[in-house]
């Protein structure tokens, strides 16, 4: 099911086995791309979609991400965890700004092949190809050109940016390698999908260089 994304004043919203946020903003420019570019708004799930909830304890309570997880701070990719959702081979998360001022959404990370088994993800994940933790996972180049997570580096003077955090719980490992880029890791996505779900944090670009 697609589901339009749109502001809330809280930090979650459920539904359809997805979940929301988009903390108030006061944005100086306007987004470049309407929501449906984002990855959720390109895959299905398959129906009646599990329910799925993606949480971080590196997104405050007003929605703002810790400087910890940006690339003005450590540039660490921040702990997640979600509820299983039964059935699932494997999970995937996809990381976007769409306030990015260029064509298309900014990548900040790709990882698929999470094991089944987890329910969660720890603070700094490698930035490597082939992780060591979480064993099996497969990450690809983000748009900064190198590998795994870069954080949030909004460009000067370009307001409050939206992060979406998008999981997505699949029937079973794909067989993608480290070269993918993300239209290759969505349709390859496409059909396979249960559930999926998303978490947005906001960083705020700094006023000047």
């Amino acid at each position: 099911m697609r589901l339009v994304l749109a502001l809330a004043a809280s930090l979650l919203l459920f539904g359809c086995g997805r979940s929301q946020s988009h903390p108030e903003s006061t944005m100086t420019h306007q987004p470049q791309h309407s929501p449906e570019a984002l990855s959720l708004g390109r895959i299905a799930p398959r129906e009646p979609a599990a329910t799925l909830e993606l949480l971080s304890d590196a997104i405050g309570v007003d929605g703002v991400i810790d400087e910890r997880q940006t690339a003005l701070g450590a540039n660490l990719s921040p702990h997640l965890h979600w509820t299983p959702v039964e059935g699932a081979g494997a999970y995937a998360i996809i990381v976007e700004d769409p306030d990015a001022p260029r064509e298309k959404p900014f990548v900040h990370w790709l990882i698929w092949n999470i094991p089944a088994s987890l329910d969660y993800l720890p603070e700094g994940i490698p930035n490597n190809e082939d992780p060591v933790t979480p064993q099996g996972a497969v990450q690809a180049r983000n748009d900064n050109g190198s590998f795994g997570y870069f954080g949030p580096e909004p460009p000067p003077g370009t307001g409050v940016h939206h992060y979406h955090f998008q999981i997505f719980a699949l029937d079973g490992p794909l067989t993608l390698k480290g070269d993918a880029d993300i239209r290759a890791l969505v349709n390859a996505m496409q059909g396979r999908v249960l559930s999926d779900s998303e978490l947005v944090g906001t960083f705020a670009a700094p006023a000047h260089q």
